[in-house]
């Protein structure tokens, strides 16, 4: 098993789960750069809380468009030397009814499966130049309704994490010679979004969950820290609802 202290991550989308997923890396001494669109305070406030314990960076871009990515990688390497693990949380929860469905809904939800594609592909670039026979992690984020019986008025947003499961199996399969390994997430639901409100997040959510209870942040947060550690789990989508 690897050992993650003094290895480096890019982890992208740290302004929900993600920030409990970097506070788990940093107890685990790996250095991080947090990679943020839009959200510059809230990425700020994390740097700042996690920087007494590893070493941080902050990087902006937009993972959707490519030539934000190349730089966001090659920002990463510049700063400490090299890339170990990708950690791609960043993602929109566009709802779609059935009778709004048009090009402008597939459009929003689109970039989702995009963005993973780019970070995946020049990410990996940068990890085969490592040594050693596991030389690097790449952990993607689906949904577990991808993969199952989808949800009602998402039907876009699903699609986009259904391809983010599959390309996660053939990156896999492509990249295992050269030792890089990639898995998915796909939790359940997890943190109620601001725009559910709290009466329907119980009611129309949670209610219908066998455990009836939110899938949870910490869980998943140390099911990262299992994969990321592992040299021999590759290819597999874990759902954790």
């Amino acid at each position: 098993m690897l050992i993650l202290e003094g290895k480096t991550a890019l982890i992208v989308g740290t302004k929900r789960v993600g920030a409990v997923v970097a506070r788990e890396l940093a107890r685990e001494g790996v250095q991080l750069c947090l990679g943020y669109r839009s959200s510059r305070l809230e990425a700020e406030q994390l740097r700042q809380a996690l920087s007494p314990l590893v070493s941080t960076h902050l990087i902006q871009g937009d993972v959707s468009q490519e030539k934000d990515v190349l730089r966001m990688v090659e920002s990463v390497c510049q700063k400490f030397g090299e890339l170990s693990f990708l950690i791609n949380l960043a993602s929109g929860f566009p709802r779609a009814p059935l009778d709004s469905l048009n090009v402008d809904s597939w459009e929003r939800a689109e970039p989702a499966a995009r963005a993973s594609y780019l970070l995946a592909v020049h990410a990996s670039r940068k990890m085969r130049e490592n040594s050693g026979p596991t030389r690097g992690h790449i952990i993607l984020f689906s949904d577990w309704a991808a993969g199952g019986t989808p949800y009602l008025d998402y039907l876009p947003y699903l699609t986009s994490k259904a391809a983010i499961s599959f390309m996660s199996r053939a990156f896999a399969s492509e990249l295992a010679p050269y030792g890089v390994l990639v898995n998915t997430i796909a939790p359940g639901p997890t943190m109620r979004p601001s725009e559910i409100s709290q009466e329907n997040w119980d009611r129309n959510v949670i209610s219908r969950t066998p455990l009836r209870r939110e899938s949870s942040v910490e869980e998943i947060a140390q099911m990262i820290i299992t994969l990321l550690r592992s040299e021999s789990i590759t290819g597999e989508t874990i759902r954790i609802d």
